[in-house]
């Protein structure tokens, strides 16, 4: 399998004036066109992988050749990063705020959105150098009871990075907080940029990311 750069489900503009429009040409034409090629590029000679996914890819990161396992783990994360987070994302008229199943879980695990959000704008900003804040649905296995947890990781790593990162699970949201995803706008204020894109999360989207989990 090749993969190939995905469409945006909006213009380049449509999160204005959370997220300008020329971060988001760039972002998405260069930055995650480059993952793209780079992961094509590092399984070219593994046919074995080719008939993986991208998400199955992340999940079996652990375990690919040490030929390629810096390549795979950086760019098929950074393609896997980026195609969720763009549907993570919608125009600022179409935000709402979490609903059914979801808001019931992030008021059990965290009391209340504002306190959820308080925790992962924490996370996003103490995250050190280049990476990414998520909100994850992680499982028990010894109880077997799921719960939402707060979470960060560096560079292009992943909750789906089994054997990887500290904490697994099935990402709900994830923040982008690599400096190309905000530096033409807010420079060196992260913070400002992280209590930003709230009013750009596609809540309908974290919905039904929890649904399928």
């Amino acid at each position: 399998m090749s993969f190939s750069l995905p469409e945006l489900p909006y213009g380049y503009d449509s999160l204005e004036p959370f997220v300008d429009t020329t971060t988001m040409t760039i972002h998405h034409t260069k930055h995650h066109q480059t993952y793209v090629n780079n992961i094509n590029k590092a399984l070219e000679d593994f046919p074995e992988f080719k008939g993986l996914g991208i998400e199955d890819i992340n999940a079996k990161v652990a375990s690919v050749p040490d030929s390629i396992a810096t390549a795979v783990r950086n760019n098929g994360g950074g393609h896997w990063n980026h195609s969720f987070f763009w549907k993570i994302m919608c125009n600022p008229s179409s935000t709402g705020g979490p609903a059914g199943a979801l808001k019931e879980a992030i008021d059990k695990d965290f009391g209340s959105v504002d306190a959820m959000k308080e925790k992962f704008n924490a996370a996003a900003a103490a995250r050190f150098g280049s990476g990414w804040a998520w909100l994850v649905l992680v499982k028990d296995e010894a109880t077997g009871e799921r719960r939402l947890q707060i979470t960060s990781t560096p560079n292009q790593d992943n909750p789906l990075m089994s054997s990887v990162v500290d904490v697994q699970g099935t990402p709900i949201l994830g923040l982008d907080v690599w400096e190309h995803a905000y530096y033409l706008k807010y420079q060196n204020r992260r913070p400002e940029y992280i209590s930003a894109w709230w009013n750009v999360v596609n809540w309908e989207q974290a919905g039904e990311n929890f649904n399928k989990a």
